[in-house]
């Protein structure tokens, strides 16, 4: 990374990402699965949950729970990996997802179809009188509520084991605030964090695991309009030219232009809630002369702000 080649903003994103850039596969492995059987010891839990969708991030995050695991049992304590799948009714890519479940051999799989809870709650906010702007603005809030409902049976499931909810965002991901906010970016540990896409995909493939998941064209897959719709479509620039930024090199205008002004809208989802006493975290610190103040030109939130 040439550090005084590229503009100080991008040079302070890298940074507050934590990204990796002397990045090890096998190093990482061990660090990583090491840092969760640690978590698990040291706070008494036993048992870590993960969502499994059937792409690369959970796949991943999986083999480093299943690791983690047996590195906690061999130093005497109890743990036990439970693998969560949680569909919308019947999920397109349901293959992928078992395919996955039978590399990462977790201890017990439970199987909770959101589609009831979700729709339950769909029809009791129209009850209430909720009015939506429009069928998208309506497709975007129930998906972001599917995200919710997801999170909230991770936890109760953890609540149930004294476990511990593992979550699986990166730094791309977190760069581009492409995670629903107390969705699937609430979790107790995120092992993925400080790794680029393609390092993710360079941890599945030292694992072992097929380049049909590893590959897979990342999808967050909560709109119903729009089933499986790619996540380089919704940002409108390709995971390589985000992982490039977040590697310290220049990207093109457009690009630089893109991230930043995501990054800056999406700042309240990467922090603790907001009080009364700090500033907006929406606006960078040197577009105001008093951070307490509000600013005109504070970017809007965009489509995944929620």
């Amino acid at each position: 990374m040439e550090t005084d080649l590229i503009p100080d903003e991008q040079l302070k994103i890298v940074q507050e990402l934590k990204v990796v850039h002397a990045f090890n596969s096998a190093a990482e492995v061990v660090r990583r699965s090491t840092f969760l059987a640690d978590q698990l010891i040291n706070h008494d839990r036993h048992a870590l949950i993960l969502g499994i969708s059937g792409g690369a991030d959970s796949l991943v995050a999986g083999y480093l729970v299943h690791n983690a695991i047996e590195r906690a049992r061999n130093r005497g304590h109890q743990a036990q990996f439970i693998a969560v799948r949680l569909p919308y009714g019947a999920q397109q890519d349901e293959d992928d997802a078992q395919l996955a479940l039978s590399l990462l051999h977790p201890d017990q799989i439970m199987t909770i179809d959101i589609k009831p809870a979700t729709d339950a709650a769909v029809q009791g906010l129209r009850q209430a009188g909720l009015q939506f702007s429009d069928a998208t603005h309506e497709d975007l809030v129930i998906g972001n509520l599917k995200a919710r409902q997801r999170m909230a049976l991770q936890y109760a499931i953890a609540g149930a084991l004294k476990g511990l909810v593992v979550g699986t965002d990166h730094a791309a991901e977190a760069l581009m605030g492409f995670f629903t906010k107390y969705g699937d970016g609430a979790c107790d540990i995120a092992p993925l964090s400080g790794l680029i896409k393609q390092q993710v995909r360079q941890l599945g493939l030292a694992f072992g695991a097929p380049e049909k998941l590893v590959m897979k064209v990342p999808s967050a897959d909560l709109q119903s309009l729009a089933p499986g719709k790619p996540d380089e479509d919704i940002y409108g620039i390709t995971y390589a030219q985000i992982d490039e930024f977040l590697k310290g090199n220049r990207v093109d205008q457009p690009v630089y232009d893109i991230i930043v002004k995501q990054y800056r809208a999406t700042a309240h989802k990467r922090g603790l809630p907001t009080d009364p006493f700090a500033p907006d975290p929406s606006v960078p610190p040197h577009a105001v002369e008093n951070n307490h103040a509000p600013h005109a030109d504070a970017p809007k939130l965009t489509h995944f702000s929620e």
